[in-house]
């Protein structure tokens, strides 16, 4: 009788570097997302192991790692010769950890299979997001155990060159009297940085006298940095002083694409706050659309006009169903009316005939659309597939131009539910920096479920229509990009705090105390 072997398991001891996602290594992303099992440490930030959680796969167990080196390592042995694929996810480096460094060791002497997947250490990566460099002879290291360190050679590291250590906030008067004990000058800088690599890092500069007190308030782990390089924070100091570091963002959009934009918020140092105002849905009765589609394949159409993403998904949605795909638009010019819009096309393989080169929006794109001419098209029609709350200003243009329109209902814009009790009070009570607004009903919308934001919050809108419409709802528009598309209104936000930022700074003192400029920037001049 032939027994069946159970698979081979494996042990993985992974670093997650020093807190951001993005510093994941693809070795370790390969790991975490092939797990059948994750014991992670208290280190590893939220974030991350969020990030994560949701690459996994679905019956992938997470659980905090708990007890001695020995305890952690029979888990994952046991874990392991079940046929499972076990990770140890450990905040920095594995081996930045004599604890991780005892598991290895007592996986070692039994036959199951490991590998140790290296990390940023905290200490180095959080030093370089602080802007401290640590040149020449330099010490970095993630410290566990205070008690064990050897302060002299510390001592020594910060004579020679640069020393940077992550240790628990807990541990920070420990560590300043271990210094002074051995001889190291008081009056040396220090800078101390919390949050490291996250959305809320903050660097407090400091000397070994007094960055106790200067770190009062600082929780969880804690990156020092001490030596020549602590000089050059002021100019290479780049994660904090992003245009946006710090700003808090409300992203009113529909949740399928409100995640491009934070995005791109995140990548300027907002920290996003998604709340969907609209959901998208099938129109009431599909035969508009169905009649829609059959004409696109008979060649009733010369033109598509594309006005949303939307618009783009449902009619490939359409297609999708009849098992039709990009082949079946040969012959039909397709015009959209910005790049979001033609990004969303060229993704099916298709690309546009006409993109507006000056204002993308409903008007820039009738300034470019050429009028019919019954010679040069012979198919004189045009199909509009959009929402059922669009506007009628392009159909009206298309029709003075001679063109028949069929103007489709692809899907529907509801009103969202309302978002959570503390989001309502945050917008109204000017708990958000800024508000993006991408289209005439989210503005609408965001009113109607949630108030409108406070005064001081800073409103950017993507065109002039949503201009238009922010403004009969009694809101200030404080930023509009010259073209109409998420990457150019996030851009333009940016450059508005940096205009916000030097105009502060060249504010006399008493003057920036009596500014009504609110958010972060104007904070830090205060």
């Amino acid at each position: 009788m032939s027994r069946t072997r159970k698979p081979a398991g494996r042990i993985a001891f992974v670093g997650a570097g020093p807190g951001d996602p993005g510093l994941l290594t693809r070795r370790a992303h390969a790991a975490l997302t092939e797990a059948d099992q994750v014991v992670y440490d208290r280190g590893v930030s939220e974030p991350l192991l969020d990030a994560i959680r949701a690459e996994a796969k679905s019956d992938t167990q997470f659980s905090p790692a708990e007890g001695a080196p020995g305890d952690v390592a029979k888990v994952l042995i046991s874990a392991a010769r079940s046929g499972l694929q076990a990770v140890h996810l450990v905040a920095g480096d594995p081996f930045g950890h004599d604890s991780v460094v005892k598991e290895v060791q007592a996986v070692a002497r039994t036959a199951v299979h490991f590998e140790v997947v290296p990390g940023v250490g905290q200490a180095e990566g959080v030093s370089t997001y602080a802007g401290v460099p640590l040149p020449g002879v330099r010490t970095a290291a993630d410290v566990d155990d205070v008690s064990a360190l050897d302060f002299e050679a510390l001592a020594a590291a910060i004579t020679r060159g640069s020393l940077a250590l992550a240790v628990d906030a807990g541990d920070l008067a420990a560590v300043r009297d271990g210094l002074l004990a051995v001889g190291v000058d008081g009056e040396t800088a220090v800078g101390v940085t919390g949050d490291g690599t996250g959305e809320t890092q903050y660097t407090t500069s400091s000397t070994v006298d007094s960055f106790v007190a200067a770190a009062l308030g600082f929780t969880g782990r804690v990156v020092l940095t001490l030596g020549q390089g602590v000089a050059h924070r002021d100019k290479l100091s780049w994660w904090e002083n992003r245009p946006l570091y710090g700003w808090k963002v409300l992203v009113p959009r529909t949740k399928e694409q409100a995640g491009l934009m934070s995005e791109a918020l995140r990548a300027y140092g907002a920290i996003p706050c998604e709340v969907p105002t609209i959901a998208v849905e099938p129109p009431r009765t599909p035969a508009q659309m169905e009649r829609a589609v059959k004409g696109l394949v008979d060649g009733r159409y010369a033109w598509v006009i594309f006005t949303s993403v939307n618009a783009v998904r449902a009619v490939w949605e359409k297609f999708g169903e009849h098992g039709l795909d990009a082949r079946h638009f040969g012959g039909v010019k397709i015009a959209c009316i910005g790049e979001a819009t033609a990004d969303a096309v060229r993704a099916f393989g298709i690309q546009p005939e006409l993109i507006p080169a000056g204002e993308q929006s409903s008007e820039g794109l009738l300034a470019e659309f050429s009028p019919h001419d019954e010679v040069l098209d012979p198919v004189g029609r045009v199909l509009l597939p959009r929402a059922d709350i669009a506007t009628e200003t392009l159909a009206a243009g298309l029709s003075e131009r001679g063109w028949e329109v069929d103007d489709v209902t692809a899907y529907r814009t509801v009103r969202a539910a309302p978002p959570p009790a503390e989001i309502r009070d945050a917008i109204k009570s000017g708990g958000f920096d800024a508000v993006l607004f991408t289209s005439s009903s989210t503005v609408r919308n965001l009113v109607g479920i949630a108030g409108k934001p406070h005064t001081r919050t800073v409103v950017a809108v993507i065109g002039p229509k949503t201009a238009e419409t922010a403004t009969e709802f009694g809101l200030r528009v404080d930023v509009q990009p010259p073209h109409a598309s998420v990457p150019d209104l996030v851009e333009a936000l940016a450059g508005y705090a940096v205009e916000l930022r030097e105009k502060l700074a060249a504010m006399p003192a008493k003057q920036r105390r009596g500014s009504k400029v609110q958010g972060p920037t104007a904070l830090r001049f205060r």
